[in-house]
């Protein structure tokens, strides 16, 4: 189970059974239990569960189903059906929002609670693809028959309507007619579908909006077009005809439509993360047959215990343990931080990192879904299902709006029709028109999606990539910021932080050779060596003899000198002198993080050098401004204590936590939640995927990796946190937008209904025609854009 839906479901389905007198199901603990009558069999339980649609594993408790389920991820002991893949051999289809729980389709279609696009099960682009190609061909077909409608609609404001030269009003509304018919019956025929499976089934919505306002207004444009003289003379306009309505009817579902575009588009993305994941574990590796010769096997036939050969620059193929040879791994992908990590005989190495220079041996120990990778698949698939969906707040008041507005337009017209004047039964059906008409939720479906392609621009001129509308919203609520340290606090690149050069050696001999021997190296830190050294611009040496020393260092000469650069241990082992080194300064160094490398000449010990990852300029006056905003910061990194201590200290932030796994940040995230804080999580690697996926809501920085990217709900192109700062600031203008927008359809609606039922007609003879209550929703409707409009202006 993955949210209270699914929980209510599960126990509605249970207490149905006449032996069951109470089931609770437990959502954290996924376990149910029950009080019943007598004995109930498993299997019993199972069918029940089956009948009502929910596609759930039911085992004894104790037991485990046989789903390769492992210890880091919790949700992998639950049973693997949360979301089948596949139905007889068939993709199968569920609702992004999860209205049904677990309930699944064969086919594509629409959810009939929330009237939302079914989303295949599997990661399938392609299917995504085609959704948003089909929803952009009928947009492009509703804007080509929607202009000429508006145009002509439009050009009754025009003193001496041209038109009306060609062809008589009667004319042109036999055109808008044409015009008006491959929007309805064809580009936007599904929100009619929608609003009638809404109506049906109870579950009022968007679309129920949409389909009666819409429907309403077509259907009293085809009666004044065919049977005009049904109508009072109230409603005949300046040129003898019933006023039609059109160009509001194809309009709204061209907007619409446009929204649904907007929202497919985003769907497109949301699986491409975990292809990225999986794009990281190789295809193929090399096993050690018992003689001794080497194969070349697929990943998925190795098994635990085989023995595999890593090259240089390869893919590690499976989580296992070096059994002979070194070398320096780039974990980056994993772990986020940047520096390959020194790996020797029994250190464990991960799938899908990367093998350096050297050459080993391992033992697979965990293969398939047991690998570290495939976890972190599958907690950022599951992270980002389980997520609570944020119910639209049009959609929470239309739930009121709609059974009202209905209500009194059946009231109008049993009262019109029962007290009204000659003839009455077209005065009831009139004004109820009007009521429904004045109600059209244009303004409504407006107020979200203009703010939101608003917004959505404004943010991207200012480095902010927003995923949906619900990330933007999102962040305006957050409470507690949760941030990666390396590439997202800092640079996100080692920086050769301070060189000490002992007494009775030139600074400038001791850099040139450094740097010389370093230019050799791919390590990172020998990059950032280089890096402080062509800053200085110096003239650097050839070098001969080169040679990586896995796990230590590199050594080599410089004009018959013999140069060493490297560790402690690297010293040690050559015998270098360490006497001269006041120990003091290395262990205060290192008490702040910094990694401390020494430099040997010809046997000598001349200098040592600290590296570190500044912290970005823009960092710290970023924290200050979300600290003001009242949100709680907190440090989550994988890197050592030291250095998240020294950080967490120079940004005046109070808790930290450092040597995080990616369960870890997962597991702190979800204890926030639990406490009903509404958190952010900022980050830049795949390590931080799994957590951006579970945050409420995901930042994640454009200079990291795509995984991470694709993940969040906010990507700021900069890499910037004061990114985050901008973002915040536009989310809140955003949702205070959206809430004016709102305001103004509802009270400009609201007004209108009362007098659209005739309440002003006993006291003053005034009746609203549908002519002027469409100029009232028109009106509003312009309020609306020009108010969303506003939000360009802003300065975030």
């Amino acid at each position: 189970m993955s949210c209270n839906g699914c929980k209510m479901n599960v126990e509605k389905a249970l207490n149905a059974l006449p032996e069951v007198q109470d089931a609770h199901a437990d959502l954290n603990r996924a376990e149910v239990s029950l009080k019943a009558e007598g004995e109930l069999s498993m299997e019993k339980l199972q069918d029940q569960l089956l009948e009502s649609g929910l596609h759930y594993t039911l085992h004894p408790e104790g037991s485990k189903p046989d789903n390769g389920s492992s210890d880091l991820n919790p949700q992998a002991h639950k049973p693997n059906r949360r979301i089948p893949k596949h139905h007889n051999g068939k993709v199968v289809f569920y609702c992004p929002m999860q209205c049904e729980g677990e309930k699944t389709y064969e086919k594509p279609g629409d959810c009939p609670v929330c009237g939302m696009d079914l989303v295949a099960s599997e990661p399938d682009s392609q299917l995504a693809s085609e959704t948003y190609l089909d929803l952009l061909r009928k947009f492009k077909v509703a804007v080509l028959f929607t202009v000429p409608i508006f145009f002509i609609a439009m050009s009754e404001m025009i003193p001496g309507n041209p038109l009306y030269n060609w062809a008589p009003a009667s004319v042109w509304n036999w055109v808008q007619f044409g015009l008006s018919l491959p929007v309805v019956f064809y580009a936007a025929w599904m929100f009619f579908e929608r609003a009638y499976r809404s109506i049906i089934s109870r579950n009022l919505n968007m679309f129920t909006l949409i389909g009666i306002g819409a429907g309403a207004a077509f259907l009293f444009s085809l009666l004044a077009l065919f049977v005009p003289g049904l109508f009072p003379k109230e409603f005949l306009s300046s040129n003898g005809s019933v006023h039609v309505y059109f160009e509001a009817v194809t309009v709204i579902l061209t907007l619409v439509l446009l929204g649904q575009v907007l929202e497919a588009r985003a769907h497109s993305r949301t699986k491409s993360a975990i292809k990225s994941l999986l794009d990281l574990a190789p295809a193929e590796a090399f096993k050690i047959q018992s003689d001794g010769v080497e194969t070349k096997i697929e990943v998925d036939a190795i098994k635990k215990g085989d023995m595999l050969r890593v090259k240089p620059g390869t893919k590690i193929p499976v989580d296992g343990k070096i059994a002979s040879g070194m070398s320096d791994v780039d974990e980056s992908m994993i772990t986020g931080e940047p520096i390959p990590v020194d790996k020797v005989v029994g250190d464990s190495v991960r799938a899908g990192t990367i093998n350096g220079t050297g050459s080993f041996i391992m033992e697979a120990e965990k293969v398939g879904a047991e690998t570290l990778l495939s976890q972190i698949v599958e907690m950022v698939n599951a992270a980002s299902r389980s997520r609570s969906p944020m119910q639209n707040l049009a959609d929470r008041v239309a739930r009121y709006f709609v059974p009202i507005v209905i209500i009194i337009s059946i009231v109008t017209f049993v009262l019109w029709n029962a007290f009204g004047p000659e003839p009455s039964l077209l005065y009831a059906f009139a004004n109820a028109i009007a009521v429904l008409i004045i109600a059209c939720p244009c303004a409504l479906g407006l107020a979200t999606p203009m703010s939101v392609m608003v917004g959505v621009g404004k943010g991207a001129q200012n480095g902010i990539l927003v995923r949906d509308a619900e990330a933007l919203e999102s962040l305006s609520k957050i409470n507690v910021l949760i941030t990666d340290k390396t590439g997202t606090l800092t640079e996100g690149r080692p920086t050769l932080d301070s060189l000490k050069v002992l007494e009775g050696f030139e600074e400038e001999e001791v850099l040139r050779a450094l740097c010389s021997l370093n230019q050799l190296s791919e390590h990172p830190i020998a990059q950032a060596i280089v890096r402080y050294g062509m800053s200085k611009k110096l003239s650097l040496e050839p070098i001969e003899n080169f040679k990586t020393i896995v796990g230590l260092g590199v050594s080599g000469e410089i004009n018959s000198r013999r140069v060493l650069v490297g560790n402690e241990s690297l010293m040690i082992r050559e015998g270098i002198a360490m006497d001269d080194i006041q120990a003091e300064q290395v262990l205060e160094e290192q008490r702040k993080g910094k990694t401390i490398s020494y430099v040997a000449l010809d046997g000598e010990l001349v200098a040592y050098l600290s590296i570190s990852d500044p912290i970005k300029p823009s960092t710290p006056a970023a924290l200050e401004e979300l600290k003001s905003l009242g949100i709680k910061l907190i440090i989550a990194t994988g890197d050592n204590p030291f250095t998240t201590q020294s950080v967490a200290t120079e940004l005046g932030i109070d808790e930290f936590r450092a040597q995080c796994s990616p369960e870890d940040k997962l597991e702190l995230i979800k204890g926030f939640q639990a406490e009903g804080k509404i958190v952010g999580m900022a980050g830049d690697g795949i390590n931080d995927a799994p957590a951006l996926a579970q945050a409420d809501i995901g930042i994640a920085m454009g200079t990291g990796s795509d995984v991470a990217i694709e993940t969040a709900g906010i990507t700021l192109v900069k890499g910037d946190l004061q990114g985050i700062v901008r973002a915040e600031n536009l989310s809140r203008a955003m949702l205070r937008n959206i809430r004016e927008n709102l305001f103004f359809a509802f009270v400009y609606n609201s007004l209108g209904v009362p007098v659209a039922a005739g309440i002003l007609f006993p006291f003053f003879g005034i009746l609203l025609s549908p002519m002027i209550a469409a100029a009232a929703m028109s009106f509003s409707s312009v309020s609306v854009i020009s108010n969303s409009l506003r939000l360009r202006k802003i300065r975030i």
